[in-house]
């Protein structure tokens, strides 16, 4: 099959779960704007989504989908189906059961996560709404791990999209409802959540069963013994541990944040929300797309001993992370209040709201070079099954993270968080690349320096021109005329963009020459 295409597939994927999950964060911020309640809501929405990257998408997923397809290779269509049976019955059990403990548990799980909320009662209710859903999702992942070793990539890469759809549904049509019957409106956003985890779900069984594979769990105890006696459970349990420990450290780092947050004042906890989900459109379609594209031949090379291969597809990630990433750490550096006034400023969303969002993400912006790095030089490691280095130098970062936080954040507050995150995502991405260099996996081609003056001029162009814009143009003061705002901000995007690879261009740096190693 076409890696490439595959890749691009689920990129494109990608860009639409990015497009309406910010026509959700949009909706939110000028329904509820950046307050006490909205607080409450990403607190009570982390702790399962916590849960579902730790365990669902994480760890499961990671020993599960090798596993599969060594069964479906070896032992044929049959036998992998028994295997996914068996898995289903365990996989549905113990959540039946987290997600009993996790509901009864909720008042302590919102403590852990942010004891300072103001609304803390409402996190609770919200908690126990929302908590089935890391139940939703973890089958999710069961059944996006047997799509995906039948090769089907098209249905889980666009489910994300209908969680977004669900919760922009109850936020427009739920919430007032909600309020006209005396019901708190920001438990429509709750409600919403679980529909999205229903949908997600829904959409999989008809793909499963087009490949015959639609699992059945067993739900008397003896067959509940029976599936946890199969080898295929046994080993997929003992390769969770190792990646666990992985996926923990990031998610531990994002629960020390969001309990900070929760102490520095009403609004941190959203103004973090809404700037991180300004983060993802380059971090995810930059950063996962040139991971999904580099891992596979990065494996295949270190499977040939080709040592040349292996370093030449690390060189063309790192320019294209220099040409890609570069503009857009500048654009958020540079031209922030833009972005997040004719994103955001909307409804309740207020100028203060606008202020402190655009504080947050000119932590973030700082450390986009590193989020985006990270994603090429860790595959670096993967390929060669050396799993512990990465995770060793994320411990260690994410020690230094927190040390850094005790700086900043009673200078600058929640935008301390972020440009700790942002400061810890360069020194994560430093490592990796010097621990490749010197075991000399990564040798760096011929013409870095003068590739590397030539995207800073051009970046330095359109950095200036960004600036001229943010300065001539009073972003939000412009907050009544929505049709304006839009406009200007698109013209201004697309003209930058334009002027860059035209910059580019006569310096002699043409596109087409990364297309050829892709």
């Amino acid at each position: 099959m076409n890696l490439l295409r595959a890749a691009s597939t689920v990129s494109l994927l990608t860009l639409a779960s990015r497009i309406t999950g910010l026509g959700r964060e949009l909706l939110v911020a000028a329904t509820f704007g950046a307050s006490a309640s909205t607080d409450a809501f990403n607190v009570a929405f982390r702790i399962p989504n916590l849960l579902r990257r730790l365990f669902a998408e994480g760890a499961f997923s990671q020993a599960f989908v090798p596993i599969l397809a060594a069964s479906r290779t070896n032992a044929g269509d049959e036998a992998t189906r028994r295997l996914v049976d068996a898995v289903a019955t365990v996989l549905f059990w113990a959540l039946a059961l987290t997600c009993v403990i996790g509901t009864v548990a909720a008042p302590l799980l919102v403590w852990v996560m942010a004891s300072g909320l103001q609304e803390f009662d409402r996190a609770v209710v919200m908690t126990r709404v929302m908590f089935p859903y890391i139940g939703f999702m973890s089958l999710v992942a069961l059944s996006a791990g047997v799509l995906h070793t039948w090769k089907r990539f098209a249905v889980p890469a666009v489910t994300p999209v209908l969680l977004n759809l669900a919760v922009i549904a109850s936020a427009w049509l739920l919430a007032p409802w909600f309020q006209q019957h005396g019901i708190e409106p920001i438990y429509a956003l709750a409600v919403g959540v679980m529909v999205g985890g229903v949908m997600q779900l829904a959409v999989q069984w008809p793909a499963l069963r087009a490949i015959d594979s639609l699992p059945s769990i067993g739900f008397s105890w003896g067959l509940l013994r029976s599936s946890l006696h199969h080898p295929g459970v046994a080993r997929i349990l003992r390769q969770m541990a190792p990646a666990l420990l992985g996926v923990s450290v990031a998610q531990l780092s994002l629960l020390i944040n969001t309990q900070i947050a929760s102490h520095v004042g009403v609004g941190a906890v959203s103004w973090l929300t809404y700037a991180d989900r300004l983060m993802e459109f380059p971090t995810a379609l930059l950063g996962v797309a040139l991971g999904v594209v580099l891992l596979p031949q990065l494996s295949a090379a270190q499977a040939s001993n080709d040592a040349a291969a292996y370093s030449s597809h690390l060189d063309w990630g790192l320019r294209l992370v220099l040409l890609l990433a570069l503009p857009c750490a500048v654009a958020l550096l540079v031209f922030p209040t833009a972005l997040v006034s004719v994103l955001y400023h909307y409804g309740q969303f207020s100028p203060r709201d606008v202020e402190q969002t655009v504080r947050a993400l000119m932590g973030y912006g700082v450390g986009l070079m590193g989020l985006i790095g990270v994603k090429v030089l860790a595959p670096g490691f993967y390929a060669r099954q050396d799993i512990r280095t990465p995770v060793k130098i994320a411990v260690a970062v994410l020690i230094l993270t927190q040390l850094m936080n005790l700086l900043f954040v009673p200078w600058l507050g929640h935008a301390g968080l972020a440009l700790s995150i942002g400061l810890g995502a360069l020194v994560n991405a430093g490592w990796l690349f010097v621990g490749l260099r010197r075991r000399g996996t990564y040798v760096p081609a011929a013409g870095w320096p003068g590739f590397s003056v030539r995207v800073l001029c051009a970046s330095s162009i359109l950095g200036l021109a960004l600036g001229v814009a943010a300065v001539g143009i009073d972003w939000v003061g412009l907050g009544s005329q929505r049709a304006l705002r839009v406009g200007l901000l698109a013209g201004c995007l697309v003209g930058v963009a334009l002027l860059y690879f035209l910059a580019l261009r006569l310096m002699g740096i043409r596109l087409k020459d990364f297309a050829r190693r892709g």
